[in-house]
């Protein structure tokens, strides 16, 4: 049996508001593997939010062990972290997260600096990335100049120009028309079919059934965990809005 690329063992995390302690997540235990397509699916308020922070090591849990491709990440320091979310995890944010002032070909290069890359070798990134995006002729468009599914696209592009190992996408089309998010989907359907695990957000029943498998969180906790058979994922995709 392959080892999870993802492992989570009774994960709880609680925050002190005034002088209340509030639950997010509660013992949640969850493995993802290689490879697969993961929707996250919980109401507001569910902890589905926290849970994703804590896969991207933008927060701690404060209970419970969480291991990335082997690493325990509670033993990881800041620059570790740092390190890990730069080179391992490719993020994807509802609000796209675009710097107004740089164009998409700049916007994409960005963690690449950070991440130490020379100036040859990150421009090329960008640019194949944005080409798989298909925005090759908007390499040098500001994000006020794209539309926004184009915006997303070049997020995703920013996304996977560092080939992560694991895409995490909350909410990706949840600011965008039927057209456009699907069109985004696609994207990301194709770097999962090329091989890359990708854990995503969603409200939407009709995107999570694009993916693989279906975890449902309520109350901090995971309320349900299934597969999703190919003949759901047809229907998925044949049912989108009139004109996506």
């Amino acid at each position: 049996m392959p080892e999870p690329v993802i492992a989570l063992r009774s994960i709880a995390k609680t925050y002190r508001m005034g002088g209340m302690t509030v639950t997010a997540l509660a013992s949640v235990g969850l493995e993802i593997y290689r490879g697969e397509m993961v929707a996250i699916m919980g109401p507001s308020g569910s902890g589905k939010s926290t849970l994703m922070n804590i896969l991207g090591c933008l927060d701690r849990p404060t209970a419970g062990e969480y291991h990335l491709a082997d690493r325990a990440v509670a033993r990881l320091g800041d620059d570790q972290l740092a390190d890990v979310r730069n080179r391992f995890i490719g993020f994807v944010f509802q609000s796209y997260n675009l710097l107004p002032r740089l164009s998409a070909l700049q916007n994409v290069e960005l963690p690449l600096i950070y991440r130490g890359d020379s100036t040859k070798r990150r421009r090329q990134a960008a640019l194949e990335a944005l080409a798989e995006v298909g925005l090759a002729e908007r390499v040098h468009h500001l994000p006020m100049q794209l539309s926004g599914g184009q915006q997303q696209r070049v997020a995703v592009a920013r996304a996977l120009a560092g080939r992560p190992q694991v895409l995490l996408a909350d909410e990706p089309t949840g600011n965008l028309d039927s057209r456009s998010g699907q069109e985004v989907m696609s994207i990301i359907q194709g770097l999962n079919d090329a091989g890359m695990t990708v854990v995503m957000v969603t409200h939407d029943e009709r995107i999570a059934h694009h993916c693989r498998r279906i975890v449902r969180v309520l109350d901090g906790r995971v309320l349900a965990d299934r597969a999703v058979d190919d003949d759901e994922r047809v229907v998925a995709t044949l049912t989108e809005a009139p004109g996506a």
